[in-house]
């Protein structure tokens, strides 16, 4: 059987070009969950959900790894009176993997939290230096499963909500300011980690009303649909002596690749059996601990589980899956919109995403197609991970294509094995030995970010920095020069990125659909069906490309990050911040109202007649002109202007022409207009005025 031969892609020919091509895709930018009210259960208890988990060697100690589990999503920085704050009776636990060869989780950090009216007298959150709802923690750690436990801190102190400048800077609040406030809430342990607890700024950052809309990507000029929203996080930096079962510091590691120093990460959080609802208004909890929600990869129990399991999903540990949730992953419902046999047709926004379906001739990832079983038996397997005397059994399946690539990402980490090496050094055959760039194995079979700590930080000043991760790794290691002219071991920027760990920064959303789309096969030489095999074409193809370059319009978080630790974004105050939930631009800054009514009458309300109604634009996306319908209660002066996302204006169709009232449409020619989000300013009178959103796409 002749498999994977006489093919000599030549990506060093190209590399200068496609080079150029990818710093285009990761450098421009268009500003606008990962398991934010993922299951039916954990979205009817907010204090208990867990959004994200982040794991990622500090960019400050290179010594140290940065551990963060946030909860409490989509949390309105005005949500008061009662603020947001960690629960009480809940246990929030961190944990860690280090040792495949036991059963249970080898490091567990639990937090549970207390609060306290110091002022019980008021309805305000903060008054006069005393803080209601005023929330403290005990830290408890296990090295044993949980069976025993150490308290490494007795009164951890949490961040206060960011209610406004009166509460926190003003004599009659904290008379303090809160960059002071989250340093004094930064804890160090027993065990010579620190902690910090509190609100933050979410971190993550998605198109959540397009992804949920069925795939209704709109690249151009997409919203973040958690722009100044908070959530509550437990961020932990521990010295990487703690964490490994090694017992060393990563500045111990044979290289940056040292297996020695690969970890698994996931948080839950656990809720006491019995709840009685008393009849004096408490609320009384009993019993053990059962987990509630739990998170490890992003987007896992979001977008991969069916929601008639989510509930399940959530309350099962990652250490004790024993693989029922396999099926997801080898053949996953998202791909079934990546596949134009399918479903792909119905969903025009993965269009750019097209999974192999006969990658050099022959091999077709389609859901339910053969993928690389055909090969089982085959002496070129000796050797690679896919041999049975390794993991052959586990990533060779029938009729399950994904095992191949999704499930060891998910599920055990990838090994530095043929076929997980870059295809540079290759010439041709995925199943020869490549340029190493992975090596995350901790085959404990659950769901968990993996890590390696032994591979450094990648500076975020770099202009090799890329919210890509391992993408962008591997995209460098194929193609500059610096790097693909060798088949050596070396760190290439990225190789901490998701989901090798994730860090921050990391665009997980685009990454995971970029994977589902096949990117990681085309990255150890399975490449996209429209290259052609055993020809002198280069593999980086126009499919390539497309997926390569596929955004979800979201890349970057809508607040920058602290350059030292938590590392995340100071919390949005309820007081000037509060207001997205109306209009904001792609920054995540505040627009005028969209209705912004004033009158000198008593009451401060116009009249009805001459309220704008039903003000819409068309076609929208446009690309040579657009309709902007409108209508009026009564004659007035009417005015339009047109402003680009900056806020400048740059067009004024309309000024102050009289108009009566009634239904109204205004023509405007947009065929001067650069692509980008508009906005449309009209306005009758002096003081009423709508401004609405529109697109110009060329």
């Amino acid at each position: 059987m002749k498999i994977f031969t006489g093919l000599t892609p030549k990506i060093w020919v190209t590399g200068l070009a496609i080079a150029g091509l990818f710093t285009v895709g990761v450098t421009s930018n268009y500003l606008e969950s990962s398991s934010h009210r993922e299951a039916p259960i954990i979205a009817n208890d907010p204090l208990a959900d867990n959004t994200d988990v982040y794991a990622f060697r500090s960019p400050t100690n290179p010594e140290n790894m940065v551990i963060i589990a946030n909860y409490i999503p989509f949390q309105l920085p005005h949500g008061g009176p009662n603020y947001y704050n960690f629960g009480e009776d809940i246990a929030y636990d961190i944990h860690i993997k280090n040792n495949a060869r036991t059963t249970k989780d080898d490091i567990i950090y639990r937090f549970e939290f207390k609060k306290q009216n110091q002022d019980p007298t008021t309805f305000f959150k903060i008054r006069l230096g005393k803080e209601n709802e005023k929330a403290t923690y005990t830290v408890k750690k296990s090295m044993d499963g949980g069976s025993t436990w150490e308290t490494v801190l007795g009164m951890g102190k949490v961040a206060p909500y960011n209610v406004g400048p009166r509460s926190i800077e003003g004599a009659v609040g904290l008379n303090s300011n809160y960059d002071a406030l989250m340093k004094a809430s930064i804890m160090k342990l027993s065990d010579d980690s620190k902690v910090f607890c509190g609100p933050i700024d979410d971190p993550f950052f998605v198109d959540a009303g397009g992804i949920f809309d069925l795939g209704n990507i709109r690249a151009q000029a997409a919203p973040d649909g958690l722009a100044k929203l908070n959530v509550h996080t437990i961020a932990m930096e521990i010295p990487s002596y703690r964490l490994s079962d090694y017992k060393r510091s990563v500045n111990r590691a044979f290289n940056v690749l040292d297996s020695r120093f690969v970890i698994g990460v996931w948080a839950s959080a656990s809720r006491k059996q019995m709840t009685v609802r008393n009849t004096n208004g408490t609320v009384t909890s009993s019993g053990d601990y059962v987990q509630v929600s739990r998170l490890g990869m992003p987007l896992t129990n979001e977008v991969i589980i069916p929601i008639g399991r989510k509930d399940e999903w959530n309350a099962t540990p990652s250490t004790m899956e024993n693989g029922k949730y396999d099926e997801y992953f080898v053949n996953p419902e998202l791909a079934l919109y990546m596949d134009d046999s399918q479903f792909g047709g119905a969903v025009p926004g993965f269009a750019p995403l097209r999974i192999q379906s006969k990658s050099l001739g022959t091999y077709d990832f389609r859901n339910g197609k053969p993928g690389l079983y055909p090969l089982v038996g085959n002496s070129a397997l000796n050797g690679t991970a896919l041999d049975p005397k390794l993991y052959g059994n586990y990533l060779l399946r029938p009729n399950a294509p994904r095992s191949v690539d999704l499930l060891p990402i998910f599920m055990t980490g990838v090994p530095n094995l043929a076929p997980y090496q870059l295809a540079t050094g290759k010439n041709g055959n995925p199943l020869a030995k490549g340029k190493p760039f992975i090596n995350n194995f901790l085959p404990t079979f659950g769901d968990m970010l993996r890590v390696n700590m032994a591979v450094p930080a990648t500076p975020r000043n770099s202009p090799d920095f890329s919210s890509l991760g391992l993408v962008q790794a591997a995209v460098l290691g194929l193609t500059d020069a610096r790097f693909n002219t060798n088949t050596k071991l070396e760190f290439i920027p990225n190789m901490d990125g998701f989901p090798n760990g994730r860090r921050l920064e990391d665009d997980v959303t685009r990454i995971e659909l970029q994977a589902v789309g096949g990117i990681v096969l085309a990255a150890i030489g399975l490449w996209y069906d429209d290259y052609i095999p055993g020809s002198s074409s280069s593999p980086v193809t126009t499919d390539l490309l497309d997926v390569y370059t596929f955004t979800t319009g979201v890349e970057q978080n809508d607040k920058p990050f602290q350059a030292m630790f938590p590392y995340v974004a100071k919390p949005w105050d309820g007081f000037s911040e509060g207001h997205i939930a109306i209009n904001c631009d792609l920054n995540g800054n505040a627009r005028p109202a969209s209705l912004n009514i004033q009158n000198t009458n008593g009451l401060g309300l116009a009249a009805p007649e001459v309220l704008l109604q039903r003000v819409e634009s068309y076609p929208n996306p446009a690309r040579d002109v657009t309709t902007f319908r409108y209508k009026i209660g009564q004659p007035s002066a009417v005015s339009l202007q047109i402003y680009n996302e900056a806020g400048v204006l740059v067009s004024a169709p309309l000024k102050n022409v009289q108009k009566a009232s009634g239904v109204h449409e205004t023509v405007v020619d947009v065929k001067n207009l650069k692509s980008g989000l508009y906005f449309a300013r009209i306005q009758t009178g002096e003081n009423t005025f709508e401004t609405i959103k529109f697109i110009v796409t060329k």
